[in-house]
């Protein structure tokens, strides 16, 4: 995995994992001293502190522009910050996030699926005029009008 993506993977973690009643004070730790570091290497960057806060609340929306604020900060280079994102994951118990399980390139790519217990049927061209298939939620018979 590449350093941004491990950086993006922990503050994603730890704002899921390490806040709220559940989480334990490691990970909680964990999170807040590793977004500190972010913060401090943001530095006087303002939109970059916005674009981190609103990273823990939507991080699909956020995911590209907090990884491009972070190679354009450095973080990507900062062993210091490595160190704590991996620490971090290590602690959250991703596992396979740590292995590189999850490191997955699908640019460019039309179709896939990406994860643990996922399902996935496609179909190319016109279906037969009257064929059975089965699925996850039963049997469906197409029909082609």
């Amino acid at each position: 995995m590449d350093p941004v993506t491990i950086i993006v993977t922990a503050l994603a973690t730890g704002a899921a994992k390490g806040v709220g009643e559940g989480a334990s004070t490691a990970v909680a730790d964990a999170y807040r001293g590793l977004k500190a570091m972010v913060v401090r290497r943001f530095g006087a960057n303002a939109p970059a502190g916005l674009v981190l806060s609103q990273y823990e609340t939507d991080s699909r929306t956020w995911q590209l522009p907090l990884a491009k604020l972070l190679a354009e900060a450095g973080a990507d280079r900062d062993e210091q910050i490595l160190a704590a994102a991996r620490r971090l994951l290590e602690l959250s118990g991703s596992a396979g996030v740590q292995a590189g399980k999850y490191a997955v390139d699908a640019r460019g790519a039309n179709i896939g699926n990406i994860g643990d217990h996922t399902w996935q049927n496609n179909t190319f061209g016109v279906p037969p005029a009257s064929s059975e298939s089965t699925t996850r939620q039963g049997r469906h018979r197409n029909v082609q009008q």
